[in-house]
């Protein structure tokens, strides 16, 4: 079975496409002797403790830890030092070693900066895992059974959570004969008692479900891509840009915007700094609320008041 996104894009490019990204990449020179802050003061045992508050910390690119109603869930873990070619430009806000024992593990799709098996064997605890449509069998295939596969829309309830598996406009490949063979998506991520409500984006370009989704939820933190969205022509369709994600956020109706999928892997020509000062800069344009923005460093962990 093949997967698409809705109202029929074609995230997908063609060689002609990559030579020219290709030779354009040659010709641009990209200071990357600055990177994206670790946060100094890491609250690893606060985090152990924590089976009440609700804490959402950033470990780097698409991975966070968050602590809710008592259940530590992981979102995309990828720990990996090298992706593809290129070496990671940050070290990961925690080390495996450092985490809570993980109840829920969260995959947005298959791509390998989004899902890393050896990250995943290092992970402490036995926890159920949510997959897109069609990636289970990747599971099983590597010994790991409780799985849980997702179609668009379809949620899942306990522990006092929902989760429920949302849109994304995307594209999956782990091999060269499994294109788009399993979903894309993001999570919600729904307190049941509280009502608290996070919804974590995955990878997308910007699209009309943002929209959709508003309507059927109430959103209190968006966990939104911002990197990787350069050159525009050629990422557009995938990766959303800062500016993008500021007009999706405004979309969603969020309480707070949390920046991700940035700073970690040299994936597209942006680098983390140019994608953070977009970010703040249309911000600031359009006069939004300083207090709803929360960039966190490498490792910094959000508490709910």
């Amino acid at each position: 079975m093949k997967y698409e996104n809705l109202d029929g894009i074609n995230t997908l490019k063609t060689v002609k496409d990559m030579l020219r990204w290709s030779q354009e990449r040659r010709s641009k020179h990209k200071d990357l002797s600055v990177q994206l802050q670790q946060c100094e003061s890491k609250e690893i045992s606060k985090l152990h403790r924590n089976d009440k508050k609700l804490s959402i910390t950033w470990i780097g690119h698409s991975t966070f830890l968050i602590q809710i109603n008592g259940v530590n869930i992981i979102t995309d873990p990828v720990w990996s030092q090298r992706m593809g070619t290129q070496k990671r430009l940050t070290e990961p806000g925690l080390k495996t070693t450092e985490l809570p024992t993980i109840d829920v593990v969260l995959i947005s799709h298959g791509h390998y900066d989004h899902l890393d098996f050896a990250t995943i064997r290092r992970l402490p605890g036995k926890p159920v895992f949510l997959v897109p449509s069609g990636l289970k069998k990747a599971f099983l295939l590597r010994g790991y059974k409780n799985v849980i596969e997702a179609n668009w829309y379809e949620g899942f309830v306990d522990s006092g959570l929902k989760l429920t598996f949302v849109p994304a406009q995307h594209w999956t490949r782990r091999t060269i004969s499994d294109t788009n063979t399993s979903h894309w998506g993001g999570w919600m991520i729904e307190d049941l008692q509280t009502k608290t409500t996070i919804y974590f984006v995955g990878d997308t370009g910007y699209f009309n479900g943002f929209k959709e989704i508003a309507k059927q939820f109430t959103i209190d933190y968006v966990l939104m891509p911002i990197g990787a969205y350069e050159p525009e022509w050629f990422m557009k369709d995938s990766h959303i840009n800062p500016e993008e994600s500021i007009k999706a956020f405004l979309e969603l109706n969020g309480s707070y915007f949390i920046p991700m999928h940035y700073g970690a892997y040299r994936l597209a020509d942006d680098t983390g700094p140019e994608a953070l000062e977009r970010l703040r800069n249309e911000w600031n344009r359009l006069g939004l609320d300083d207090n709803l923005l929360k960039v966190l460093r490498i490792g910094e962990t959000l508490w709910e008041d």
